[in-house]
């Protein structure tokens, strides 16, 4: 069932368009609106990260519409675990990702719902940058995870860290705005 409000998350501000699937999924499931704004703010910085990554590192391998659907459905599993759209918690983790599976979403897409919330050394790149993207959205700046994904960019590893260092500031100076985005929009229909 579709709200109003949900409507206008997913197509109201210059927050660029979740990917079409993802959308309509968000549709299908009943999201709350405050879901939806929280998956297009996220899903906007991962399309910024992509982006200038692509445009920085050109031989950097990744896979940009793996990364932008992660993004757009990350979360998703709060449509389960409503409680985590104002609280903390990893059940929606799991949730997420089997939401997705039964709904016919690859296996290799859907993982994203359940691996957003922890990463280590040995994450593949596309995982690491979904997670980036949930924590720059808002400003946060987790350094084990900077760490991991500067590794993947090669070189020295203090230039790495520098060159991410300076994308995701530019990236995190947009948070109040996207904050805003996302609490302009109620955690329930």
């Amino acid at each position: 069932m579709t709200t109003t409000g949900l409507e206008r998350a997913l197509n109201e501000s210059s927050l660029r368009p979740l990917p079409a699937t993802a959308a309509e999924l968000l549709r299908e499931v009943g999201a709350p609106p405050r879901l939806g704004a929280h998956l297009r703010a996220v899903h906007d910085v991962a399309w910024s990260l992509t982006d200038n990554l692509g445009r920085r590192r050109p031989d950097l391998e990744f896979d940009t519409t793996a990364v932008l659907f992660g993004a757009a459905t990350h979360d998703i599993g709060k449509v389960v675990h409503v409680r985590e759209l104002s609280a903390p918690g990893h059940a929606h983790e799991e949730a997420g990702r089997d939401l997705l599976l039964r709904y016919g979403i690859p296996a290799h897409l859907a993982r994203f719902a359940g691996s957003h919330g922890s990463w280590g050394a040995d994450a593949p790149l596309d995982d690491l940058l979904v997670s980036l993207a949930d924590k720059v959205w808002k400003a946060a700046r987790v350094e084990d995870l900077e760490q991991h994904v500067a590794t993947y960019l090669g070189g020295a590893p203090w230039q790495a860290f520098m060159e991410l260092d300076d994308l995701l500031q530019e990236l995190a100076a947009g948070a109040d705005e996207r904050l805003a985005f996302q609490a302009s929009y109620p955690i329930v229909g």
